[in-house]
């Protein structure tokens, strides 16, 4: 699974007959922080999700096997909206100690 945040949306007025009906929005994989990562996909949104929200991706099969997404081609779909992400305490460390050194 992947963490990422919804920043756009895509319009595609011809298209797969299969995805007729099916909203796809642009997202941007984050670190557990928050933090951008690189890059950008187009994600099948089966959860309702709205614009800044924070969500899962599945990608590949794992994207086909999603609610509404079966026999349809999909290569990555929304499957969650992110409440929150709580690290460990050891990893909480390690981040601290990383961005402090970044200063």
């Amino acid at each position: 699974m992947i963490l990422a945040r919804i920043v756009g949306t895509v319009v595609s007025t011809r298209k797969d007959p299969r995805l007729e009906g099916k909203k796809l929005l642009v997202v941007k994989p984050i670190s557990p922080e928050g933090a951008d990562e690189s890059g950008y996909l187009v994600a099948v949104d089966t959860v309702d999700a709205g614009f800044r929200e924070t969500v899962l991706i599945v990608s590949g099969s794992s994207a086909r096997m999603a609610a509404e997404c079966k026999d349809r081609p999909v290569d990555a779909a929304i499957v969650g909206i992110v409440d929150t992400i709580q690290l460990d305490a050891l990893h909480e460390a390690e981040l601290a100690a990383s961005r402090k050194n970044e200063r």
